[in-house]
């Protein structure tokens, strides 16, 4: 009796209970939600509950990002958007993050920044933009620095807050094994603090095409925002609609890219 029980206990499957809060992809749905919403807003704006003041019909505006593509002008537009988007972003980014390790890792630094980044981050960068205009002119240059101090100081507050969330029983641990400073930092300190930096990232990066439109629309003939503030002065909502579209697609590329990072760089998670 005993050599079946036993038989029985080996052959009982356990279920795993280790997995965490892992969350498992779902792309469909994402795809299903967009989806739903045109659909609703296409048989809306069809059936006329929805006003043609208040919101254009999705195909209709589909059928100006299709003759937008045509004219060769999407390209135009797109290309200068992403150029300057690019440029500020990298800029305001690297450096952010590089002073937000800084700030938390060297007590000197943190003293001495950690108040001027409390003082700026709070100030509209959009009412900046005149002040910009005067100190590098109306061409690129603005542009870029705009972007470039949006996309600074949030980044600085997520790095720093990254490094001070870093598990010290980790830095214990590496100390008592005799690592190095710097290996401490470079293998337990940034590694640990990778999660919370690229989260700031998302929003670091959804500020900078926020006020990629807001500098696109003073001095600027081509350009998303540009396109849009054509749109909106002609009341042209099909226009109007489409470049919305586009800084939507921006968001969904810039998030799914830092998908891809945070799925390369941060697999020692799983």
């Amino acid at each position: 009796m005993s050599k079946i029980a036993n038989n029985k206990l080996a052959e009982r499957t356990v279920i795993f209970r280790g997995g965490g809060f892992a969350p498992s992809p779902r792309r469909w749905v994402g795809i299903s939600v967009f989806v739903f919403l045109i659909a609703v807003a296409e048989l809306g704006t069809q059936m006329g509950w929805i006003t043609a003041l208040t919101l254009p019909k999705p195909s209709d505006v589909f059928v100006t990002l299709h003759e937008l593509y045509n004219s060769g002008l999407l390209f135009k537009h797109v290309g200068l958007s992403l150029s300057r988007l690019s440029v500020g972003a990298v800029f305001g980014v690297s450096t952010g993050i590089i002073i937000g390790v800084l700030i938390g890792l060297f007590s000197y630094i943190r003293a001495g920044l950690v108040p001027l980044v409390a003082a700026i981050f709070p100030i509209p960068k959009i009412a900046l933009l005149p002040l910009f205009v005067i100190w590098f002119g109306i061409d690129e240059g603005s542009k870029y620095a705009l972007i470039a101090f949006g996309t600074f100081t949030p980044t600085v507050v997520a790095t720093y807050g990254a490094v001070d969330n870093v598990d010290r029983t980790l830095i214990r641990m590496g100390q008592s094994f005799g690592l190095s400073w710097l290996s401490i930092v470079r293998k337990i300190v940034l590694p640990g603090a990778m999660p919370g930096i690229l989260s700031g990232l998302r929003i670091s990066l959804a500020i900078a095409i926020i006020l990629l439109v807001a500098a696109e629309m003073l001095g600027a003939e081509y350009g998303i925002g540009a396109y849009i503030l054509e749109a909106g002065s002609l009341y042209d909502l099909e226009r109007l609609f489409a470049g919305v579209v586009i800084l939507s697609l921006f968001g969904v590329l810039i998030s799914a890219g830092i998908g891809l990072i945070e799925r390369s760089v941060l697999s020692w998670r799983t």
